[in-house]
């Protein structure tokens, strides 16, 4: 039995973490290591950190849907190929080794940093649609590798599709974000079935989390309909050095700060 304060802290994270993930991503930066410290094992907190993202990312498809911002074209041809690689990624999620992969991710992410900075006109671009267009067999093709990734672990996802819609796809950075929450969607569900059925998910946390996480992200996808592109992109920026810092230094180090302000709380 958890003590009290954990329950409000869970639903804080949960609202946290479906705002960064909605405009930006790598939301799961808080909840992940949250769901550790509360004492699941590495496996659970993954397979149970879906739940939240589930239904964040429904609210925000939702939500961008009715404010004519979602192409269901593309989330539609982009998510075929990103479901089946979760689906071998959530199959494989036991086997990897996640400590070498969470580092070269780590690196990626510092990668992505630098290249937003110096293509920073595609991300202020506003009210320009653009789209998917006819797509390219490399779409699909890194489409299928990000599922892989997103059913393995999911953090940090949420910005490497946000940059391929931006930069490889030509989506302007609110387009891309409704695009992005529907597939992100997809490859959860589909993850979530192997999660299930290997009893790897803790409903009680995942939804008092999820509860947090669908207020959490319809308020953001409110703000992306009408937010300048200039401070998504800002966040997207922060959000990607945060992660960085995560995964290059582990989520230890995010289990230790939740340590020390329960301890002064």
């Amino acid at each position: 039995m958890l003590d009290w304060y954990f329950y409000p802290l869970m639903i804080i994270a949960g609202f946290a973490a479906g705002f960064i993930n909605t405009l930006a991503g790598s939301g799961s930066i808080l909840t992940l290591p949250l769901l550790l410290y509360l004492g699941l094992p590495a496996s659970m907190a993954n397979a149970t950190n879906r739940i939240n993202v589930i239904f964040q990312n429904l609210t925000g498809a939702v939500t961008f849907y009715r404010g004519r911002l979602l192409d269901i074209r593309a989330a539609v041809i982009l998510g075929i190929p990103a479901v089946m690689g979760s689906i071998l990624g959530a199959m494989i999620a036991v086997s990897l080794d996640e400590k070498t992969m969470r580092m070269v991710i780590g690196c990626a992410m510092v990668m992505i940093a630098v290249l937003i900075q110096f293509n920073s006109a595609r991300w202020l671009t506003e009210h320009v649609m653009a789209g998917l267009g006819k797509p390219k067999w490399f779409h699909m093709v890194l489409m299928f590798v990000l599922g892989i990734y997103a059913g393995f672990i999911q953090l940090g996802v949420g910005v490497f599709i946000l940059t391929t819609l931006v930069m490889g796809i030509g989506y302007d950075t609110r387009h891309a974000n409704a695009v992005k929450v529907a597939i992100i969607l997809v490859v959860n569900l589909a993850a979530t079935i192997i999660f299930q059925g290997n009893h790897q998910i803790n409903w009680t946390l995942g939804l008092i989390i999820a509860a947090g996480s669908m207020l959490g992200a319809w308020v953001a996808a409110r703000y992306a309909i009408h937010w300048n592109p200039k401070w998504i992109y800002r966040l997207l920026i922060l959000v990607v050095i945060l992660t960085a810092m995560n995964l290059l230094g582990g989520v230890v180090l995010l289990g230790s700060f939740f340590t020390n302000v329960l301890k002064i709380l």
